[in-house]
């Protein structure tokens, strides 16, 4: 009796919770949230709104460009700077246009997430020690770089040139956290300097150092005395944080009908957004947000299955295309020229695109023959003489003899070893070609991870340290250290900004730069 009343206990708040986090209620969550990113935005038209990874994406219909702080770098007792996440593309973006704002959020029932309470304060704090570090350089100081305990506890030694460095936390940050991240500040400075990052470019784009601010809906704005970014000393890194922070599930009403708010709705898309991406959401908003609950699961499931016809159609989700030609003595097959093959399906404004951009979306790394990009940007790939498709769909295909190669790889969260036995063949395909003077495209499903990743192992093997193809004769007399891989990361996250390769996937081609066999 006393266990059927706790199993009957368990299912009503189960079933509570499902109705309170229903499609509807997300969608129109975010939607609400939306309008106060958009008001903030408005303070400083000047600067560039960038979305946090992935949770910050679904909080405006136009982004400037994207960024990725994890909050779990900030978590306390494990805080991190992590030189595979970097982001340097958002200080010197916030360089070249006197400050930026970041927008996030999250479910926790916070304020702010870790990401823009510690993560990125940390961030800011190292670029800004290593800029001095930099800059005292170049004016010949012979000052060493103040360490942290010379720059906060105010000991008489100052920095040849007055560039704010010290660590800039939100106040509810205990005094107690702060002074155990102050500690650790040294040792990520160290790790910077290690990885290889161009601290130099960066110098020269920023003139006054990175600070984060923090606004959240709870933030009381005066609109008659918000200061011009420029007017500050230092280089603003405005941190919205776009939900109200509440614990309890809040009913509101229109005229048509009641929805309940969620806090930071927009994380954790995989559980609620039924294949509705950012893009897809805003490019139907009106629709959805007039279609009340009970008919908005029917209509995003609708608007997610003609998206997906229609990039089927296109080729981008397809298999490779190709038509019968006509019998003389027997079948044959003829495969259309990719130029021939893209008009069929590429609309006026999509070639317009094509034309104007001669990358196409797609991220050359340096000088180098080597690009790196999503499967999608295959299909409409300029400058391109071969691909190396790592998506699990074959999406495009090019005639010309060994220019194209498929080998299907997915995340190591599904399968630990499937990048390391497609390394081999992918590092020989990209020999091939590039000895042969021919620009290589690597392409998976997003360009965030495994294309990244292969990259990483396609440049290793093949590259001399300063970017030029060797066929590999480096890397035959080097021991490939941990370092030295990152080095190599950090330089291609230079180019691609949007790089987010795991950890999973790191291991797996470190093992196999390094010899290591597969179990």
């Amino acid at each position: 009796m006393e266990d059927g009343s706790k199993l009957s206990i368990y299912k009503a708040v189960r079933n509570i919770k499902r109705r309170d986090n229903t499609l509807y209620n997300a969608l129109r969550s975010i939607y609400e949230d939306s309008i106060f990113v958009g008001e903030i935005s408005q303070l400083w038209p000047e600067l560039p709104l960038l979305a946090n990874l992935r949770c910050g994406l679904w909080y405006s219909p136009k982004f400037h460009s994207n960024c990725y702080f994890k909050s779990t770098d900030g978590h306390n007792n494990n805080w991190s700077f992590n030189t595979s996440r970097l982001n340097l593309h958002v200080a010197q973006l916030a360089g070249q246009k006197g400050g930026c704002i970041i927008v996030d959020s999250t479910r926790r029932g916070k304020r702010f997430p870790d990401s823009m309470s510690k993560t990125i304060p940390i961030w800011t704090c190292v670029l800004n020690r290593s800029i001095i570090k930099h800059l005292n350089k170049i004016h010949g100081s012979s000052l060493e770089e103040p360490s942290t305990s010379d720059t906060l506890a105010g000991n008489g030694r100052k920095p040849a040139i007055d560039w704010d460095c010290s660590l800039h936390l939100p106040l509810w940050v205990s005094e107690t956290e702060k002074a155990a991240i102050e500690e650790r500040l040294d040792e990520w400075m160290k790790q910077l300097d290690d990885c290889g990052a161009d601290i130099a470019t960066l110098a020269s784009i920023l003139r006054k150092p990175l600070r984060p601010l923090w606004i959240s809906q709870r933030s009381v704005i005066w609109l008659n005395e918000v200061p011009d970014h420029d007017s500050w000393d230092f280089t603003p890194i405005i941190l919205v944080s776009a939900s109200l922070s509440t614990g309890v599930v809040q009913q509101r009403t229109t005229t048509e009908f009641s929805w309940n708010y969620i806090s930071g709705a927009g994380d954790d898309e995989e559980s609620w957004a039924r294949g509705l991406s950012p893009n897809l959401f805003w490019n139907h908003a009106h629709d959805l947000m007039s279609s009340g609950p009970d008919v908005c699961n029917q209509k995003v499931a609708e608007i997610v299955e003609k998206d997906r016809v229609y990039r089927a159609l296109r080729g981008n989700d397809a298999p490779q295309i190709s038509v019968k030609s006509q019998k003389v003595g027997g079948s044959s097959t003829q495969v259309l020229p990719i130029e021939q093959m893209l008009s069929l399906d590429i609309s006026d404004a999509e070639l317009d695109a094509k034309s104007s951009d001669g990358n196409c979306g797609l991220s050359w790394l340096g000088s180098t023959s080597l690009a790196v990009g999503s499967s999608q940007h295959a299909v409409t790939a300029c400058n391109v003489d071969c691909i190396l498709n790592c998506d699990q769909e074959s999406s495009v295909f090019l005639p010309i003899s060994g220019a194209y190669l498929h080998l299907p790889m997915v995340m190591s969260k599904l399968d630990r070893f499937s990048l390391s036995r497609n390394l081999p063949s992918a590092v020989d395909f990209a020999k091939l070609n590039l000895n042969q003077g021919k620009r290589l495209l690597v392409c998976c499903s997003n360009g965030e991870d495994i294309s990244i990743c292969v990259c990483l192992a396609i440049l290793t093997s093949l590259f001399d340290d300063k970017g030029t193809f060797d066929c590999g004769k480096s890397f035959k007399n080097t021991r490939i250290t941990k370092l030295e891989m990152r080095r190599r990361l950090v330089y291609i996250c230079k180019f691609a900004t949007n790089a987010r390769p795991s950890r999973g996937n790191l291991r797996q081609v470190f093992n196999f730069l390094g010899g290591g066999r597969i179990d």
